[in-house]
Parts: C-alpha cells; sequence; structure tokens
C-alpha cells in the first residue's frame, strides 16, 4: 500500500518556477506508519496511471483552475482500486462536487492538519469518513515541509509560508473567507530553519508564499488608537514586531538569498517596514494593484488603493526602497473602456513596475463577485453545452470562454485582445532588457530576461488560440525556456550552513510514529 500525493494539471513543463508547497507539507503530514509518500507535481509531468494500485491512498488538492484536471486523476485512481481524497480551496467550497463528478471518497475541508492524517489512517482501516472537517489552526502549529522528498533539479524557487489569512476584503479574492481575516502568524524560528534546510540543498531563491505578508498597516495601527481601543492596539503592535523579528533574521542568512512575497499597496506608505524588507534579502514583491482608476478600484472593493499619478508615485517608493513589484492589474472591470488598456500599460511602465501581470476579470468561487454573479445567472442561466456558465471550471479547456459576465461595453473578445496586447507591450525585448537594469551583473541581467519571457509565455495566455498545434507549440517554448532559467537559479548546496540554536518550545511540530499528525494548513 502506497500514499500518492498529486498535484494536478492540464500544463506540463518539465520544470516550475515555484514549488507547490502544499504537496511537501501533506508529505510531512502524512502518519510514519505508511511510509514516505510519493508525489507527483503534473505541472513537471502527468501521473502514470500504472503507479497506483488497488488499495492505495490519493490525496488530490485542487482549486479552482485545476479541478477539472483533479477530478479526472480522482476517477481515474478510484477505477483503480484507490482510496481517492479531495482538499483544497474548491473542495472546501464544493465538497459535493468532488464526489459527483472525481468519484471521492472522503473530502478535507479547510486546513488538512490533523483531518489528513485521520483520513489516511481511516481508509487504511477501510472505513473513511465523508467530510473531515480540518477548520483553521494557529500559526505556532504549521509544520514545516518534507524537502527531502523534492527533486531539487525541477524547482527554480522553494516557497515558505510565514503568515496565513488576510484582513482585507476585496470582491474578487476569497482568501479572507477562506483562510480568516485574522492573521495566523508562524513563529518565525521554526520559518528560519525551513528556510536554512533549504539554502542546505541548494536553493537560495525562496518564495514567501503568504496571503498578505504585511498584515498590519499604519492605518490599522492609528484608527485602533483613535477608538481607544488598548487590546486592538497591543494586538497589532505584537503582530507586527514579530514581522520585524522574522525580518531581523532573514537578514542574518547567507547574503545570496533571495525572497519574494505578496502585500498591499499600502506598505508604499511604510518606509520603515519597507527598508526591514530590503535588510532581510525581501527584493520583491507581488502588489495587488488591480486597477487604475478610482472607478475602478472601487468596483473591487480595494479604494484604499491609489490611482493615477499618485498610483504611480506610491509604486515607484518600493523601487526607492530597494523592493521591485510585481504588478497585478484586472482588465474587464465593469468601468473599463479601450482607453483603460493604454492607460494601464503606461502608469506600469512609467512607474518602473519590474514585472507585471495582467489578467482578465474572472469571478472566483467564495469570492463576493462571484455571489453576485451567481445570483445574477439564477433566472436564466447560460449554458456552455449543458453546463451552467457559473460552472465555468467544468467545461473543457477548448470551449470554455475566455471571459465569463458581460461587460456594459466591450465584447468578451475585445477585452482579451486587448489585454493580450498590454502583455506584449510590456514585455517587448527592449522593455525587458531596459528594466534589467536593475540586477548587479549582466549574468543576472540574462537571467532577468530569460525569467521575463518565461513568465510571459506560461501566463499571458488571453490571446493563444485554441488551435491545438499552436497550443502544443507554445508548450514546448515555454518547456525549454523553463529549463535554460533553471540552470541559472541553481545554486552551490550549502550542507555545513549552521540553522540558529532556539529554545526547545519553538521547534516545529512533528508527526508521532505511527499515529494522527499535528498539523497541515499548506494550500
Amino acid at each position: 500500500m502506497s500514499v500518492h500525493l498529486i498535484n494536478p494539471s492540464d500544463n506540463s513543463f518539465g520544470t516550475a518556477v515555484i514549488t507547490p508547497r502544499w504537496l511537501f507539507v501533506l508529505a510531512a503530514a502524512t502518519p510514519r506508519v505508511v511510509g514516505d509518500p510519493i508525489l507527483v507535481d503534473e505541472s513537471l509531468e502527468q501521473v502514470v496511471p500504472e503507479s497506483i494500485s488497488a488499495g492505495d491512498i490519493v490525496g488530490i488538492s485542487v482549486h479552482t483552475g485545476n479541478a477539472l484536471r483533479g477530478y479526472a486523476v480522482g476517477r481515474m485512481a478510484r477505477a483503480r482500486g484507490a482510496w481517492v481524497v479531495y482538499g483544497g480551496i474548491h473542495a472546501t467550497l464544493f465538497p459535493e462536487e468532488a464526489f459527483e463528478r472525481g468519484d471521492a471518497h472522503a473530502v478535507v475541508k479547510g486546513d488538512g492538519d490533523v483531518a489528513w492524517g485521520r483520513a489516511v489512517m481511516d481508509c487504511l482501516a477501510g472505513a473513511p469518513e465523508r467530510v473531515y472537517e480540518g477548520g483553521r489552526i494557529e500559526g505556532n502549529e504549521f509544520l514545516a515541509a518534507r524537502w527531502d522528498l523534492m527533486k531539487t533539479d525541477k524547482y527554480m524557487w522553494a516557497s515558505v509560508q510565514t503568515i496565513r489569512g488576510c484582513p482585507k476584503h476585496c470582491s474578487f479574492c476569497s482568501v479572507w473567507r477562506t483562510d480568516g481575516q485574522k492573521p495566523r502568524q508562524r513563529q518565525f524560528q521554526s520559518v528560519i530553519d525551513e528556510i536554512v534546510s533549504l539554502r542546505r540543498i541548494g536553493f537560495r531563491f525562496i518564495a514567501l508564499a503568504d496571503d498578505n505578508f504585511y498584515p498590519v498597516t499604519l492605518t490599522d495601527l492609528r484608527l485602533a488608537r483613535e477608538q481607544g481601543n488598548t487590546a486592538k492596539v497591543e494586538e497589532l503592535q505584537a503582530i507586527r514586531a514579530e514581522r520585524f523579528a522574522l525580518m531581523a533574521e532573514l537578514a542574518k542568512l547567507p547574503k545570496d538569498m533571495v525572497f519574494f512575497t505578496q502585500i498591499t499597496m499600502e506598505a508604499g506608505e511604510d518606509g520603515e517596514y519597507l527598508d526591514a524588507m530590503k535588510k532581510a534579502n525581501i527584493k520583491g514583491a507581488l502588489v495587488g494593484v488591480e486597477a487604475v482608476t478610482p472607478e475602478g478600484l472601487k468596483a473591487v472593493f480595494k479604494d484604499f488603493n491609489y490611482s493615477g499619478e499618485a498610483l504611480a508615485r506610491q509604486l515607484q517608493t518600493f523601487k526607492k526602497h530597494g523592493v521591485h513589484v510585481l504588478g497585478s492589474f484586472i482588465f474587464g472591470l465593469p468601468t473599463d473602456r479601450p482607453a483603460t488598456f493604454d492607460a494601464t500599460v503606461e502608469m506600469a511602465l512609467k512607474a518602473g513596475v519590474t514585472f507585471a501581470q495582467f489578467v482578465m476579470m474572472t469571478p472566483f468561487p467564495g469570492t463576493i463577485d462571484f455571489a453576485r454573479w451567481e445570483k445574477e445567472q439564477a433566472a436564466s442561466p447560460t449554458l456552455i453545452g449543458d453546463v451552467p456558465i457559473t460552472r465555468y471550471w467544468m467545461i473543457p479547456t477548448e470551449v470554455r470562454p475566455k471571459m465569463f459576465t458581460p461587460h456594459p461595453t466591450m465584447s468578451s473578445d475585445e477585452i482579451r485582445e486587448r489585454t493580450q496586447k498590454v502583455w506584449d507591450r510590456f514585455y517587448t525585448w527592449s522593455a525587458v532588457w531596459e528594466r534589467s537594469a536593475c540586477t548587479p551583473t549582466l549574468r543576472a541581467r540574462v537571467a532577468f530576461c530569460f525569467l521575463s519571457k518565461l513568465y510571459r509565455q506560461m501566463y499571458a495566455g488571453t490571446g493563444i488560440s485554441t488551435d491545438s498545434a499552436r497550443r502544443k507549440k507554445s508548450k514546448r517554448s515555454a518547456r525549454w525556456m523553463a529549463a535554460q532559467c533553471r540552470k541559472i537559479f541553481k545554486a552551490t548546496p550549502m550542507p555545513e550552513l549552521a540553522s540558529p540554536t532556539w529554545d526547545a518550545a519553538y521547534r516545529s511540530p512533528r508527526v508521532a510514529e505511527g499515529g494522527p499528525l499535528v498539523v497541515l494548513g499548506q494550500r
């Protein structure tokens, strides 16, 4: 009997940019009595059906984007006589779908922690429960990943989580509903231990895979003080102090290490925090800009962001403090007009955004936008074949629309074409080469250019024809570029690197021999 953990994907590139962290944390959470799990990341290569035997246990984590592939893998595994258990954000939101479409024996909702271990042991006994309620674990229970099971030659960046949850309430995001608005912060000692273990095996590029690395803003503190809420002030100050303690320890690690994370625009007002990030070698961050107009920001409940010239100045502030920005922009908002596309790319170029992604508005399950759209569709649902458009993830990729919600003034094709032109303009060779000047050496500039083109190739799919030949050619090109980029990011292992000496109370929890696991918590 073997335990298999599968990260489903329709697109296999042979090399991946960032490790799917949940895969390796679930491996750490698997009860030792069943041995080391077999890990399959389909963004590298697809699962081989013959590797699964009757009586095996197959864990599949699905988000909305890979649900259709995940269900196909589950049906295959069950047909071969394996126990099939689903988890992840999509299975949490639509547990019944995993049974109906994915032939599930069980579903783990919420954090996997203790629930995943119970599911494994129950399957081993031949009597799994239908649904396991995982809930939300506390930060001090987060489990370090089993990086010893990773194929180190397949990934460019590793990933470590330091905090979960986001206090914001953006209309297009489900994180604050699924992971909660209360930041659950992992003790910095266990974070540093895990990062040291990754540097030992040759990873110097680490993504801090957090919902929001900047959980307490200066505005949050000011409002709590104005309200005279002493308890809230103390709580926020404690979270902030832990952030600074983590960054102080990151700064002590080998200087060749590079970190990347995700924060909100408000961090641009906090020079002290940005300076601490720079000292900690947090070189860049994904910042959700979303829209460049006040109307667009209001439409997504993100009017705490700046717009126009003020937005450009604030984005430049990040760069002045040594933190490069991967700006994230959304097209297809009701307030968008044809001029919005040019204004957006011009602002991104003017503001000195180092990387950018331009996505078309998608109503994701669990969000305010999705609930509103589902309600609008209830009276007269749109069907693609026999599938309601509000279940778009169940529509085969080759016939799935690029956009799902109608726009008041533009067609879906127009939005798609204009979005693709923005990608193409931002990632021209001349623009990429100019931005690469932020790197210190010629070798680094070449790496920057390769990574920029790879990023565009993997994620700018809005204009790619559904013609299978073109898609295959695009994937072959991405596979080649990914392999070259991996060589550039490869670092010499540092097996002698010592981890700081911490008090035993701060050590990460471990799974007991043959017993239930302690925690999981990663997606």
